[in-house]
């Protein structure tokens, strides 16, 4: 891939199939695979090579903030997969994409993969020495597992995502922007006054390709202001 290579749109959406239940399926486990089968957005990830449908998220919110231009630098955190972190480097053409993660990934052209804790002072030394500098973009998708109680994923999710924003602040470098996964109300008050200082400007989107069901949205905060302190 190169330039900027990819549609927010998923190519074609095909004819909508049924999944029978099995006697051993769950019918929850039917309606899933249901959906995925009938999902343009897993249908498109798989014929245009993206590692998950996650990919469309970030294509469609640099459609409109235009984030990942030429010569950006990229932090992606939690980046497994790896399907955001595909797409910054394919649009960066060429400048430094750094992807961190617990979990494994395969290599991805054009990517440095970091396995840790981007919370480690010692990782984020490590991203900066891969970064050549500061960062002008670190992005975000990470979410909780679920455990179906909404107040208790909704504390683990914005606890992750002020995690990623403590980082954040060490590494952007003064005029970056920061995107993370929240949960729908948006990030909490502490999360939301902390980037309206750090940030010139703070708005909450939702993809098209998130799902309408799904309680996700994305906060998106652009013109640092060069803090290199989070105001949490």
């Amino acid at each position: 891939m190169s330039g900027r290579k990819g549609s927010g749109r998923p190519p074609g959406r095909g004819l909508k199939r049924r999944v029978k239940t099995a006697k051993r399926r769950k019918a929850s486990s039917t309606r899933w695979l249901q959906r995925q089968l009938n999902d343009p957005y897993v249908a498109g990830a798989k014929e245009e090579g993206y590692r998950s449908r996650a990919t469309y998220k970030l294509i469609q919110l640099d459609e409109r903030f235009r984030l990942l231009k030429p010569g950006c630098r990229v932090v992606d955190l939690g980046a497994a997969p790896g399907g955001w972190s595909q797409i910054a480097a394919a649009r960066v053409e060429g400048a430094p994409v750094v992807a961190i993660d617990l979990l494994e990934m395969e290599p991805i052209p054009g990517v440095e993969i970091l396995l840790g804790d981007a919370t480690e002072p010692a990782m984020q030394d490590a991203i900066r020495r891969m970064l050549a500098d500061q960062a002008d973009l670190v992005m975000s998708d990470m979410a909780a597992s679920a455990t179906g109680h909404r107040s208790t994923d909704h504390l683990r999710t914005m606890a992750l995502a002020e995690a990623a924003y403590s980082v954040a602040a060490h590494l952007l470098a003064p005029g970056g922007a920061f995107i993370a996964k929240v949960l729908r109300g948006g990030a909490d008050d502490v999360l939301l006054a902390a980037l309206k200082k750090d940030f010139a400007k703070t708005v909450h989107v939702k993809p098209e390709a998130s799902r309408q069901d799904s309680r996700e949205i994305y906060v998106v905060a652009t013109g640092f202001r060069g803090y290199g302190e989070p105001n949490l």
